[in-house]
């Protein structure tokens, strides 16, 4: 691998699956500018809205995530402001 091309700033983050609320920490040089308080530990927290708790492929169970109800709803607004 080539020298000095990786960040050093890797710390403890926390990733919050915001469809069941699964917490895991793993380390991550993203920023945030949130925190939460985690088995009595504050961690910067990166919420996501999948992760391998929530995914179909891995549950073997579909759930509908709600995001074509929500590009319905932008694009029915840009049709109102267009006319």
């Amino acid at each position: 691998m080539k020298k000095g091309i990786h960040p050093e700033t890797y710390r403890l983050v926390a990733f919050k699956d915001m469809s069941n609320e699964h917490i895991f920490i793993t380390r991550s040089c993203a920023n945030t500018r949130e925190t939460i308080v985690h088995e009595g530990v504050e961690y910067p927290v990166i919420k996501v809205e999948i992760s391998n708790t929530s995914h179909p492929f891995y549950t073997g169970k579909m759930k509908l995530v709600d995001t074509a109800g929500r590009v319905d709803k932008f694009l029915n607004r840009y049709k109102k402001i267009q006319k």
